[in-house]
C-alpha cells in the first residue's frame, strides 16, 4: 500500500520532532475557531483517559471549567490529580476512577464499575497515549501501544455499548460523542497486518517511531469503521471523531533512553505546544454543537483533514472490525 511521504512516523524521533515543528511553525490556515468560553457543558458527564499529565490533564481541567462533570480515567497511583484539577478547574464535579488500559482485567473492573453506578457517558476523549522504544508485553500478550492506542478503546467501547454506559442520544442536542486523541503519523504506517493482527512482534528502539504510527492507523481506522457503524442512516446517533493536536510538550517520550531524557524533554519544551495550547481542537470536538450533529471528523490542529486512504477505506474498517471482534471476545475471559 503506498505511503504518505515525509510524515510523523517516517524514520526515528528526530524526523518526527522535525516535522511536527514544521507544521507548528508554518501551519495551513485554520478554517475552524477556538470554542468560545461561553459554550457550556453544564451537567454533561465526560470521561478522559489519561487524564493524569499533559493533555488529558489540560482537556479534563477545561471540560471541568466548562460545567463538565469529569471523570478522570487514570492508572493508578495518581490521586493527587484529583486534588489539583479540582483546585485548577474551580470544580468538585471530578472524580477519580483508576484503571490501566495496558491490562484488559484491569478494563473490565472499570466496565464493571461504571454499569454497576449506572453512569452515562455523553463525552469520551480516549486521549491516553504512550511511544515506547522498544517492544513490551502486556499482561494479555499484547504489544503495549497496540493495546493502549487500540484494544483497551475497542474493548471499552463495546462494553459501554453493551452496558448502557453510551447510548444514543433520546432528543436532539444530546447526542454523545467519542474523541480519540490520534496522530498524523497514521499516514506513515505501512498497512495493518491483518493476518497476524494483534501478534506480539519484537522491535527494538530504531522502530519504536514505526510501531506507534501503526498504532496510530489502527486507531483512525478503528473511529472511522466505528462512526459507520453508529451512524448508518442519514441523522447521527452518536458522534464519533479524532484529531491530533500537533506537537505537544507531554510526557509521551516517558520511555526514552535516562540520558536523553532531559534532552528530549528540553527540545519538546522548546519547540512543541504547552498541553494549554494543544486543547483548542479537543475543545471544538468535545464542545462545539456542530461536532455533536455531524460524525467522522479529523483535526489537525484546528483544520479539517481526512484520514489517510487506508484509515478511510472501508474494507480496511470490515477487516480490522472482524479481526478486533475475535480480540474483543477473548477479553471477555478476563472479566
Amino acid at each position: 500500500m503506498a505511503r504518505e511521504p515525509e510524515a510523523i512516523g517516517d524514520g526515528n524521533f528526530v524526523h518526527a520532532v522535525i516535522a511536527a515543528v514544521r507544521d507548528l511553525r508554518s501551519p495551513a490556515v485554520s478554517d475552524i475557531s477556538p470554542v468560545p468560553d461561553s459554550v457550556r457543558i453544564d451537567g454533561k458527564t465526560c470521561l478522559v483517559t489519561g487524564a493524569n499529565s499533559g493533555l488529558g490533564k489540560a482537556a479534563a481541567i477545561a471540560l471541568a471549567r466548562r460545567g463538565g462533570n469529569v471523570i478522570l480515567a487514570c492508572r493508578p497511583g495518581h490521586a493527587d490529580t484529583l486534588r489539583e484539577i479540582r483546585r485548577l478547574s474551580g470544580s468538585e464535579a471530578v472524580e477519580l476512577v483508576e484503571v490501566d488500559l495496558a491490562d484488559l482485567r484491569s478494563v473490565h473492573r472499570f466496565c464493571d464499575e461504571l454499569q454497576q453506578r449506572g453512569t452515562r457517558i455523553d463525552i469520551a476523549l480516549l486521549n491516553a497515549g504512550l511511544m515506547s522504544r522498544r517492544a513490551r508485553k502486556t499482561p494479555q500478550g499484547y504489544e503495549l501501544m497496540f493495546a493502549v492506542h487500540f484494544l483497551a478503546g475497542r474493548v471499552m467501547i463495546d462494553r459501554w455499548l453493551q452496558d448502557g454506559v453510551i447510548r444514543p442520544a433520546s432528543r436532539a442536542g444530546e447526542t454523545p460523542r467519542i474523541v480519540f486523541v490520534s496522530s498524523e503519523s497514521h499516514r506513515s504506517a505501512r498497512g495493518i497486518d491483518f493476518d497476524h493482527f494483534g501478534a506480539f512482534t519484537e522491535y527494538g528502539m530504531n522502530e519504536g517511531m514505526r510501531r506507534y504510527g501503526l498504532s496510530k492507523l489502527v486507531q483512525c481506522t478503528f473511529a472511522t469503521e466505528l462512526s459507520r457503524r453508529l451512524n448508518p442512516g442519514d441523522g447521527v446517533e452518536m458522534a464519533v471523531h479524532a484529531m491530533c493536536p500537533g506537537g505537544v510538550a507531554t510526557n509521551i517520550a516517558r520511555d526514552a533512553p535516562a540520558l536523553l531524557r532531559p534532552v528530549v524533554n528540553a527540545v519538546l519544551g522548546w519547540f512543541f505546544q504547552s498541553p494549554e495550547e494543544a486543547i483548542e481542537p479537543i475543545m471544538y470536538l468535545c464542545c462545539e454543537e456542530e461536532a455533536g450533529s455531524s460524525t467522522g471528523m479529523y483535526l489537525h490542529l484546528m483544520q479539517r483533514k481526512q484520514v489517510s486512504p487506508a484509515a478511510a477505506d472501508a474494507g480496511n474498517g470490515a477487516k480490522l472490525w472482524e479481526a478486533s471482534e475475535a480480540l474483543v471476545a477473548q477479553s471477555r475471559e478476563y472479566r
